[in-house]
């Protein structure tokens, strides 16, 4: 099979000829893999191919006006949308962290007035040439952050007052996920239209819904404000005729079978550790009716074991979830800079080496 049928096939619940693998990394890690297999610090093509990942991501980069500098003086790097961002250290590497919540005391006025990008000023025409270019592969558009409320919320607004905005019904927070979720839900429609019919193979949505104990949220606040929101990327996603992918961090199990009502059909993330999360509860109860992208945690033995560990983890968790088909191979989240280079090696060569059928 070509990656692309591969993860067709998986997607559908289907038996490919091998599992399909993704992959995700933090900067740190990413970087000492690409050392590894002798590819460029920038080549990020070349080490995809080198651990045999069968995803690649179709993006309309946005090409519009500065809307929003960067604050030099402070160390924050501040998007188009005017999330800011600070670089932060840690023992084995760093991450930029969200920080200042420039709307957390934003009314409705200020909300509504502040920039955020235009569908009009992204790059279709790269969209298109990405998706000829990797055609062979496994092809989405959109990823965790797409239609996801609460994460891309706190982004502006800081979790806190976020949950408060959801609470209480507060127009400015509500006003605030309304604009980007409009130019979200566009730009993804405008992608999906300008790359050639039948290339993309699945939309990718996401909402972080447990925490690593139980539900986020109630099953009410995900009726009255999440899932009135997302309806508007199931229809888009099949008036393309396309599968839709959810990324749900932490306990989200509770929330599955109202989204399989909606027409979902495959997740992401799968943390391990988390309540009702654990690869044979999620294979016996909706194995079958969900696509399985995930289970490799990143805090487990590929993180804090050794290369025997992580294959010996990596083989348990493909015994479960292969079976049937339905399954993609990936880590729970982005590989962890204090992830070994050989547990990480290891992980792929696992997947290549046991996920076949």
């Amino acid at each position: 099979m070509t990656s692309k049928e591969r993860v067709r096939a998986a997607i559908d619940g289907a038996v490919p000829d091998r599992v399909p693998v993704n992959y995700f990394a933090n900067a740190g890690i990413d970087a000492r893999l690409k050392a590894h297999f002798g590819v460029g610090a920038d080549d990020e093509e070349g080490l995809r191919q080198a651990l045999g990942v069968d995803f690649r991501i179709v993006v309309a980069p946005y090409r519009g006006p500065l809307l929003h500098a960067d604050m030099p003086e402070r160390g924050i790097k501040v998007d188009e949308w005017g999330i800011h961002r600070r670089w932060v250290e840690h023992q084995t590497g760093g991450y930029w962290d969200y920080c200042d919540f420039p709307l957390r005391d934003a009314d409705e006025q200020a909300v509504a007035e502040w920039p955020m990008p235009s569908p009009d000023d992204h790059d279709y025409r790269a969209a298109r040439e990405t998706a000829e270019r990797y055609g062979s592969f496994g092809l989405h558009v959109g990823g965790p952050g797409l239609g996801c409320v609460i994460n891309t919320a706190g982004f502006f607004r800081g979790m806190e007052q976020v949950f408060m905005d959801l609470a209480l019904d507060d127009p400015a927070g509500l006003l605030l996920i309304d604009r980007f979720l409009e130019i979200q839900l566009e730009v993804a429609g405008r992608t999906l239209e300008a790359v050639p019919r039948g290339s993309i193979d699945f939309l990718w949505i996401g909402e972080d819904l447990g925490t690593q104990q139980g539900p986020l949220i109630s099953m009410d606040m995900l009726q009255r404000h999440i899932l009135p929101r997302h309806e508007p990327f199931f229809d888009l996603a099949s008036a393309f005729d396309l599968p839709v992918m959810m990324h749900t961090c932490g306990s989200s199990s509770w929330a599955y079978e109202t989204y399989i009502e909606m027409g979902l059909k495959a997740v992401d993330t799968l943390q391990p550790e988390a309540a009702n999360m654990s690869p044979a509860y999620l294979k016996q109860r909706f194995g079958g009716r969900l696509a399985f992208h995930g289970c490799i945690s990143t805090a487990g033995p590929v993180a804090n074991g050794t290369s025997e560990q992580t294959v010996d983890d990596c083989r348990r968790i493909l015994e479960i979830m292969m079976p049937g088909g339905g399954y993609c191979f990936a880590p729970t989240h982005s590989l962890q800079d204090n992830s070994p280079t050989a547990n990480v090696v290891a992980m792929y060569e696992t997947a290549h080496r046991y996920g076949v059928y």
